[in-house]
């Protein structure tokens, strides 16, 4: 099946570092984005902690809130990337906070009784020189799939360096094997997934 050049992703980089450090998170996440710009899809990225969003559960907090905008791309995109470092064995505060702030399109609808956000796919990335990639992933599955999102077969890739040493992803030579494997396969599944579902969409609530 051929995708549509007309598919968009989002990924939104929860790094705790702020631009323009240098980040593990980062690269992995526009690697992603160059994956899916192979089956056509065409993405933009944002660094959380580079904005002002505020904690809560709203759609805006008002008072200079960044997240209104961010909504307004996450909503025009096909594909959702959310992309974690790997923090004492939990993802960053940062992507809580995203997922905290999705749980407001739990009282968003179309006329339908549909959420906003069916129809559209997302993809988990996790990096970290500790353990934890397999709960984060797990983590973030679920909390994208409680608030509307698709997550395609094989939709999340992660690296994780050797224990308690200070190598990180950025500082590899060349990709992994095994993560460059995984990004071509969930990217071409999340390019299938999301023209499926913008040509025909899940039927009304």
């Amino acid at each position: 099946m051929s995708t549509p050049t007309s598919l968009t992703a989002l990924a939104l980089t929860c790094s705790l570092s702020p631009s323009p450090t240098e980040s593990s998170t980062q690269v992995l996440a526009d690697q992603v984005l160059d994956a899916l710009g192979k089956h056509g899809v065409a993405g933009e990225s944002i660094r959380v902690v580079d904005l002002d969003v505020k904690p809560g559960v709203e759609k805006d907090m008002g008072d200079g809130d960044a997240w209104p905008g961010i909504r307004e791309k996450l909503l025009a995109a096909d594909i959702l990337v959310l992309a974690t470092p790997t923090w004492m064995g939990n993802m960053s505060s940062v992507a809580q906070r995203v997922l905290e702030r999705l749980d407001a399109e739990l009282s968003e609808t179309d006329d339908e009784g549909r959420l906003e956000t069916f129809g559209k796919v997302a993809l988990a990335v996790v990096v970290g020189n500790e353990d934890g990639g397999h709960a984060i992933t797990a983590s973030l599955f679920q909390g994208l799939n409680d608030v509307g999102f698709t997550v395609p077969a094989n939709g999340g890739v992660y690296w994780n360096g050797e224990a308690m040493t200070t190598t990180d992803y950025k500082d590899l030579d060349e990709t992994p094997e095994a993560v460059a494997s995984t990004l071509a396969t969930m990217s071409a599944n999340a390019a299938h997934l999301a023209a499926l579902l913008k040509e025909a969409g899940y039927p009304p609530a």
